[in-house]
């Protein structure tokens, strides 16, 4: 039987995988980027680095990962180690795209490099972000919603006022997903969905 647990040093194979695996809007992103490592290095990673006790995994009855959510409390905390921390250690092998960006990479790569403290808007009223994937063999059986619940417990078990997401724009799926579990539909330009929810 599937089951949720805590996030465990040696789970990032699984989750970098799963976070390819869904990159795409929701749909599988391989061979879109020349290097498929950056959706992981850039959405997932960070995360259980900076912040495994705000990571929680769904296991199969096979003991495969098959979904994850992440988060961190403090946004602007978060971004600003991303940036001085974090990413600079991934320089040489992703040097920053001269110019405006010219492909997918260009633009992931981009947000990579333009990430730290302050740049969020909704990081002021929800200092806390999370992320959340599931592989389809897990989708539409309640999972998303255990996963989101035992984030929002921890975050608020530590004080966190009120956490956010974003999604693309046209990630139907996701954004009924979010308003049903009643998250708040957030100002945001066109292209991006986001959500803040109070706890």
């Amino acid at each position: 039987m599937a089951h949720l647990r805590s996030f465990r040093l040696g789970d990032e194979p699984a989750l970098a995988e799963i976070c390819l695996r869904t990159a795409d809007t929701g749909s599988d992103a391989t061979g879109i980027l020349d290097d498929d490592d950056i959706w992981a290095a850039v959405f997932v990673l960070p995360y259980v680095a900076r912040h495994p006790e705000l990571a929680m995994v769904v296991e199969t009855d096979d003991g495969r990962v098959a979904g994850y959510a992440v988060a961190t409390g403090d946004t602007d905390g978060f971004e600003e180690w991303f940036r001085t921390e974090w990413w600079p250690r991934f320089a040489d092998r992703w040097p920053h795209p001269a110019g405006e960006p010219s492909s997918r990479q260009d633009g992931v790569l981009s947000y990579a490099y333009g990430r730290r403290a302050d740049a969020e808007p909704f990081a002021a009223a929800y200092p806390a972000h999370l992320h959340i994937d599931l592989l389809p063999e897990l989708q539409g059986q309640g999972w998303g919603r255990r996963l989101i619940a035992a984030l929002t417990d921890a975050l608020r078990a530590a004080g966190v006022p009120g956490v956010h997401l974003v999604a693309a724009g046209t990630n139907a799926g996701a954004i009924a997903f979010y308003e049903r579990l009643g998250f708040t539909r957030l100002d945001a330009p066109a292209d991006v969905a986001a959500f803040g929810m109070l706890l």
